[in-house]
């Protein structure tokens, strides 16, 4: 009897313990080309945590790990929601691919979570209506900080009373007492900075009671930081007046420092915050300001070494360098990596093969949007003109080898090259090392004849800049092309861009613009 105890109480242990999420469902009048991705909505890095395709029948099902118990952001054709979910978790998703996911049914685990926070949003979408802000915002003081205290009541009063109906989890719970301490936070900012102006009274400053209250807010700073993305914009608000000034002050004289550099040094003065809140900032900074597809390769390496020193937390800067590496490409001059590929009849594949001659990799699946009427038609004119002096590997990543074999036989038809294929599709060995995802398909990077990294990671062939790289590395001089000439395929959504809208669903009162 003790040993079976025993083995009851590891299993619930481990099953307690498990960041593992199952989701599975289907979505009625789908199209097998569109694909379902979860974000982390609170992370830095916003990456995908997995891409999943659907059947002809509209099914899907995956796992994943979730980095923490919160808020995930659900992609699917282009569009975008919210769901909370916590590790351990089995889910079950079905909705219309006409709505999905700005509509959806959850069943399973996350039904209690998920019913608390769909009421919850639907209370702030009625209320906003009701209340008067823009008179608020144009009011005194006093009047204006009696609003909002009513605001932040009536809000706790429906979240009290959902949480009796829901039975929500406690992480939940707390989450949702931080959201409405957050939008009442980012009410004060903006009538702190708007009433001056407004009321005619450039001069205005707050009252220490109007201080007092954001105190008061903001007793649970590092957890509002880590979980919720609108409360560091606020911190940034009140920062930014601060920060210019620091800026004009010290970087006089000097050229090409990057805002982040300067960012991070600014905040080497602010003793007031906490390590988890400047590692968060600087992050939020950083994915903003100085890590996109044309970032120049010395601000590249300028970034890196701002957060290999300034940031400490260790899933904050693995979350960022994979960012980096995904947005920007791997290092130019670093050696390519080798990585797990097999050929259609198995056999192993290693890029080294191509050492002693320069080579493009040529990443895609079969679901990419546009690939054989705008990628293909281009790709095969390259090949022909450079063939001469290059190689070209054709990496698939679909799901099953079963469909790269497809793919690959019909898709890329007589045009010169190596197929090969990442086990595991988006999860294989080669998408990660070289930060392919979804949002980036098709791209191409070009290795050197020494094996070594010669571009970043494109994801149109027209690109002057890539043509250019082609041309030094095979001596060749390619006639002019229109840089339109592909049809630019989906960067489907910048991560960096996922920063600036991380609350898509969670409402406030009103507009506060």
């Amino acid at each position: 009897m003790k040993k079976y105890l025993l083995l009851f109480i590891i299993t619930f242990f481990v099953m307690s313990c498990s960041k593992k999420v199952e989701v599975k469902g289907k979505i009625t009048g789908s199209s097998p080309l569109e694909r379902i991705e979860f974000v982390e909505a609170s992370g830095v890095g916003t990456l995908p945590l997995i891409n999943i395709g659907l059947d002809k029948d509209g099914n899907f099902s995956g796992n994943f790990d979730a980095p923490k118990d919160g808020m995930y952001v659900i992609n699917y054709a282009g569009r975008q929601s919210l769901i909370y979910l916590e590790g351990g978790q089995k889910v079950n998703i079905s909705g219309n691919g006409a709505t999905f996911p700005n509509e959806y049914v959850i069943t399973g685990d996350a039904k209690k979570n998920n019913d608390f926070l769909t009421a919850s949003m639907k209370f702030l979408a009625d209320y906003g209506g009701k209340v008067n802000l823009p008179v608020l915002m144009g009011g005194d003081e006093a009047a204006f900080l009696k609003g909002m205290h009513k605001i932040e009541a009536d809000i706790n009063k429906n979240v009290d009373d959902l949480a009796k109906k829901n039975n929500p989890s406690k992480g939940l719970l707390e989450w949702k007492k931080n959201d409405v301490k957050v939008t009442i936070l980012n009410l004060l900012a903006n009538y702190e900075m708007s009433h001056g102006p407004m009321s005619g009274n450039p001069s205005f400053k707050a009252s220490k009671a109007f201080k007092d209250y954001e105190t008061q807010l903001e007793t649970d700073k590092d957890g509002m930081v880590k979980t919720i993305p609108l409360y560091r914009q606020y911190l940034l608000v009140k920062m930014t007046p601060d920060f210019q000034k620091y800026a004009e002050a010290n970087s006089k004289g000097k050229t090409g420092i990057t805002t982040s550099e300067m960012f991070a040094q600014y905040l080497k003065t602010k003793k007031d915050l906490s390590q988890t809140a400047k590692d968060y900032l600087l992050a939020f900074v950083m994915a903003q300001a100085d890590i996109h597809p044309t970032t120049p390769a010395a601000n590249i390496d300028k970034i890196k070494k701002i957060i290999d020193s300034d940031i400490k937390d260790a899933t904050i800067k693995s979350d960022l360098l994979k960012m980096q590496v995904a947005i920007t490409g791997l290092k130019i001059g670093e050696t390519a990596p080798e990585a797990a590929l097999a050929k259609q009849d198995g056999k192993t594949y290693k890029l080294s093969e191509n050492k002693g001659k320069p080579y493009m990799l040529f990443f895609y699946a079969s679901w990419n949007p546009y690939i054989s009427e705008a990628t293909v038609p281009v790709l095969k004119e390259v090949v022909n003109f450079y063939k001469s002096k290059m190689n070209f590997v054709f990496v698939n990543v679909d799901d099953t080898k079963d469909q790269f074999i497809k793919t690959s036989n019909s898709l890329l038809k007589g045009i010169q090259g190596v197929n090969v294929y990442g086990e595991g599709g988006l999860n294989s060995d080669i998408a990660k090392k070289y930060g392919v995802y979804g949002f980036k398909l098709p791209c191409f990077v070009i290795i050197d004849k020494d094996g070594k990294i010669a571009s970043r990671s494109f994801v149109n062939l027209g690109e002057q800049e890539l043509v250019t790289i082609l041309d030094k590395q095979t001596g060749l001089s390619a006639p002019k092309v229109d840089p339109n000439a592909q049809m630019q395929p989906q960067l489907q959504l910048d991560p960096s861009a996922m920063q600036q809208a991380p609350q898509p669903a969670n409402p406030q009162p009103a507009p506060t613009k």
